[in-house]
């Protein structure tokens, strides 16, 4: 396939260099001059293992070849992708600039040549960045059907982009419906790609950078604490990863309820006492509790601007299976509900009051000692005529609570039971 690269930074080269060793004829694009001569001899204009290989071998067999006329390279070509940089402002923010300037370049091009043509978005942009481009600059191409449009997102590191390229270890197509893409995609798409829609697949690249940069400032944390401890922190974390069912896994990597428990926030408290106490700086993990708290503070404000003044909580302890209700989210839910006046009935078969001992009898006879006028052993009661059902856990099957609802129920789901959204009622999700 014949395609056009836009920008012959990082990405760039690396994606027409992988390209072009791939059978595809690629021609990169560039305003630097400089880049496009330099390419043109072989020279790649990035330092990356494998790349200059590629180039001088793309070169010599005539599939790859640079140059700075963008109008003439999606003449010549069926797919351009754009692959230039978006810095940050002096605010912080996203620097568009390139971007724009080289899909309307693009789209300008294809209303010329009068020919189907596919644009494929690789530079890192914020949610919403690619619905806004089709907008300004190519509605009507995308509405009939001239252009097609998709959102790819890198994932390469640099030092190992050529691997990476060849072998992803992630690939997703952003399309404007989340259907992969037709006709020959598949040539220039890795073949299991996911198809999702533009939006997910900007923020899954967000979400991925985020999530690296997390891990790093997270073990570093732990080495600032663990050197002042005299604790080896590199073994540590050693050690913590060769736990694959909990922390190298997705198994808390779940948008949902905040997290509570006898575990987590004593733990998280006491380790970030110990870090003062050593005088080590640990914004990450003083950050969590925090976090946490304003996590549950957005749950009870999508309470209250759902105007129901009457409340069914699906699962009072922290998490399913147990009847912990210690610093469990709808412990504080029922709480901050009753004190403003709402009707609450709750419904957990896990809880039995009379079995409750220790730490779980005292929170409930200081926090909560009219539990028991709450709780119901009955779904049916516990769901009554109306209601906001606040769904925690997965306590009965969705087919069951079909049996009870009515068309004055709503359902906000907190963690996503995804059957709850083919049931008769008003349906909302927390993070979703």
């Amino acid at each position: 396939m014949h395609i056009s690269v836009f920008g012959l930074g990082y990405v760039g080269a690396v994606t027409a260099g992988c390209l072009a060793a791939r059978g595809h004829h690629v021609r990169g694009v560039d305003v630097s001059s400089a880049k496009v001569e330099d390419l043109n001899r072989g020279k790649p204009p990035i330092i990356e293992p494998g790349l200059e290989e590629r180039i001088a071998t793309g070169l010599q067999t005539g599939r790859l070849n640079a140059t700075t006329a963008a109008d003439e390279a999606v003449k010549t070509t069926k797919v351009s992708l754009v692959c230039v940089g978006t810095p940050s402002t002096v605010s912080g923010s996203l620097d568009l600039t390139f971007v724009r300037q080289v899909t309307q370049q693009i789209t300008e091009a294809v209303r010329a040549k009068k020919e189907s043509h596919a644009l494929v978005f690789r530079s890192t942009m914020l949610p919403g960045s690619t619905r806004s481009m089709v907008d300004e600059y190519a509605r009507d191409l995308v509405d009939t059907g001239q252009l097609a449009v998709y959102y790819y997102p890198e994932f390469l590191r640099e030092g190992s982009a050529v691997g990476d390229f060849d072998t992803p270890s992630l690939s997703v197509t952003g399309s404007i419906d989340g259907h992969p893409p037709s006709g020959n995609g598949e040539l220039w798409f890795d073949p299991d790609t996911s198809a999702v829609s533009w939006e997910t697949a900007e923020m899954l690249k967000y979400a991925c950078n985020a999530f690296h940069a997390t891990k790093v400032a997270f073990a570093n944390e732990i080495g600032r604490l663990g050197k002042g401890l005299n604790v080896d922190a590199t073994e540590v974390m050693r050690l913590l990863c060769r736990d694959t069912r909990l922390n190298v896994s997705p198994y808390y990597l779940r948008p949902g309820n905040p997290f509570g428990g006898s575990c987590l926030p004593k733990d998280v408290r006491a380790l970030v006492h110990r870090a003062r106490q050593a005088g080590a700086s640990v914004p990450l993990l003083e950050s969590l509790l925090p976090s946490n708290e304003r996590h549950l503070q957005s749950l009870l404000e999508m309470i209250g601007a759902s105007g129901h003044r009457e409340l069914v909580i699906l699962g009072l302890s922290f998490k399913s299976k147990t009847d912990d209700l210690r610093e469990s989210a709808m412990v504080e839910v029922a709480q901050h509900c009753l004190g403003r006046g709402y009707g609450v009935r709750i419904f957990d078969p896990q809880l039995n009051l009379a079995a409750l001992v220790g730490a779980n009898k005292r929170l409930i006879d200081t926090r909560m000692p009219h539990l028991a006028n709450l709780l119901h052993a009955d779904l049916g009661q516990a769901l009554g005529s109306r209601g906001l059902i606040v769904a925690a856990q997965q306590v009965v099957p969705a087919e069951e609570l079909a049996k009870w609802l009515t068309s004055d129920h709503a359902i906000l789901d907190v963690n996503g039971w995804t059957a709850l959204r083919q049931l008769p009622c008003s349906y909302h999700g927390f993070c979703w």
